[in-house]
Parts: structure tokens; C-alpha cells; sequence
């Protein structure tokens, strides 16, 4: 099974492949285009600006390299700010356009309570659809999250858990094919490996179903 990790420039990318490894599974490390494309399964790790991630996508090409690999079933997983680049836009230092895979908006936070903007530490998962596949035989639990932007998802149906930081945060998202993380799996001891090997077994599995527009 070939699993990519997007490289672009920004993101976490040796410690997402090293949690892969970790779980018995190889992970190539990769910018280019026709391995993007013929991997099993994808990972977009992300750090740093919402802007400046698109910019570095589109300068490469990638960005149209991932709505296709979307597009054609194969299975994506969005890490961190790859979550929020999956989705429309994002009001972060402006208004920039994301990959538009999911409907929704990266905006910054403003949690009630005097609380700290970045959100920085370990935060409780709540499942709202423990059915799913990505959560199959899983707990509620804590992941570690980074960040000070959170999407504002535009359909119910696909948000898959959320965490509460003075208000209701987006920490999980999924639709047929396309998936996404808000906090940092790879940091996130025994639930965060365990979320991922859920990803790998349903990439080995080709039970993602298709990306629909139209839910």
C-alpha cells in the first residue's frame, strides 16, 4: 500500500511519516505529482498560514494534483491547517480561497471565558458520529491541538467530532472519500494512533466511498 505525504513546504511531515512507520505502514515523503497520484491513500500535514500554504500549492501544482486525487476516490486525509485547507476559504490575515473540497470558512477564534488564542494543549474529543469508520471500536479521549483558526462547517453531516474551547470547535470532519483532523494525530499519543490506523485500514480497505458535492 502506497501512502503519500504531501510535501509543499510547510507542515510536520517527518513526524506524520514516522507515526505511520510506527504503525507498520511506509509512508513516502513526496512533492511530486504522478506519486501523489498513483498513492493508496494521502496525507496533508500543515503549519504555519492559510495563505501562504495555497500559495505554496498552487505555485507547485499541487493543488490541482489534490482536487484530482479527491476527485478519483482516493482516499485524503487533512492534518492541522490540511484540514483547513480542504474547505472554501479562510479568513486568516485576509480572505483566501482553500482547495474547496468540503463548504466552509477557517475563521479565528473567540472564545468566551478570557481564554488563550492559540489554542494550545489537550482538548477532549466528542464523537458525533461514532458510527463512522475513522472512529470504529474508539473512545471519546484527548488529542493535542495547535492552532488559532478553526473551520465553521457549512453541513452538519460532515462533522465528525468537535471539541469545546470556550465555544464549539470543529476537530473532525469527513465525506466519502475526504477527511480531516484539526488537531495533531502524530501527537497525540494512543487515540491519535489509533485515529490514524483507522485512515490506513480504510484506505487498505477501499471503504471510503466517493466525494459527493452534494453530501
Amino acid at each position: 500500500m502506497r501512502i503519500a505525504i504531501v510535501d509543499y513546504g510547510m507542515g510536520n511531515l517527518h513526524s506524520v511519516a514516522k507515526a505511520i512507520e510506527r504503525l507498520g505502514y511506509e509512508a513516502a515523503v513526496s512533492g511530486d505529482a504522478a506519486g501523489i497520484l498513483e498513492a493508496d491513500g494521502i496525507l496533508l500535514p500543515g503549519v504555519g498560514a492559510f495563505g501562504d500554504a495555497m500559495e505554496q500549492l498552487a505555485a507547485s501544482g499541487l493543488d490541482g494534483v489534490l482536487r484530482q486525487a479527491a476527485g478519483s476516490g482516493t482516499p485524503l486525509l487533512g492534518i492541522c491547517l490540511g484540514m483547513q485547507l480542504l474547505f472554501t476559504e479562510s479568513e486568516e490575515h485576509g480572505l483566501h480561497e482553500g482547495l474547496g473540497l468540503l463548504p466552509g470558512r477557517a475563521v479565528r477564534f473567540s472564545p468566551e471565558g478570557g481564554l488563550k488564542v492559540p489554542h494550545m494543549g489537550w482538548n477532549r474529543l466528542q464523537f458525533k458520529q461514532p458510527e463512522h469508520p475513522l472512529l470504529a471500536g474508539l473512545d471519546e479521549g484527548h488529542v493535542y491541538f495547535v492552532h488559532s483558526y478553526h473551520v465553521q462547517s457549512e453541513r452538519e453531516g460532515d462533522l465528525l467530532a468537535v471539541t469545546d474551547y470556550g465555544q464549539p470547535v470543529t476537530a473532525m470532519v469527513g465525506r466519502g472519500n475526504v477527511f480531516g483532523m484539526q488537531f495533531h494525530p502524530e501527537k497525540s499519543s494512543e487515540l491519535g494512533l489509533a485515529l490514524l490506523r483507522n485512515f490506513l485500514t480504510l484506505v487498505e480497505s477501499g471503504a471510503t466511498g466517493q466525494l459527493s458535492k452534494d453530501g
